[in-house]
């Protein structure tokens, strides 16, 4: 199967964290139903998305240089990108973080360590939110 079809089967979720075991984690975990493509900041993230438009973004909040909010505001500023659905991931409880990211339109909020179910149960009620957004006249 080429890239192309591949792509065409499965949607595309692009993970952003600055924990090498974190990202493998995620990829090990949603590898047999999405394309996942990782990268280690935020920095990365907005670069693969001059270029890409993933489905969805797993975003990390505490990273260094720019953390989760800061990335999730300039992806909301980018031209064809602002309507990607974000989840955010931590491993703290912040109510400031929680409401600074759902102002930037964030879908979901995943604390770490998070259960490989839960994640997968979550994407996929996200991408069934964005069917039926897109279905309604």
């Amino acid at each position: 199967m080429s890239q192309t079809e591949s792509r065409e089967s499965k949607k595309c979720i692009l993970a952003v964290d600055d924990t090498a075991i974190v990202l493998t984690r995620i990829a090990n975990t949603l590898k047999d139903e999405y394309e996942v493509i990782t990268v280690n900041s935020g920095i990365r993230a907005l670069k693969y998305l001059e270029q890409e438009k993933p489905d969805l973004i797993l975003l990390d909040i505490q990273m260094a240089q720019m953390d989760g909010i800061e990335t999730l505001q300039e992806i909301r500023s980018m031209k064809d990108r602002a309507d990607i659905p974000v989840i955010m991931l931590t491993g703290v409880e912040d109510k400031n973080f929680v409401l600074a990211s759902a102002k930037l339109g964030i879908c979901d909020y995943i604390l770490k360590p998070f259960y490989a179910e839960d994640l997968l149960k979550r994407i996929q009620g996200v991408f069934e939110q964005e069917e039926q957004k897109h279905r309604k006249p």
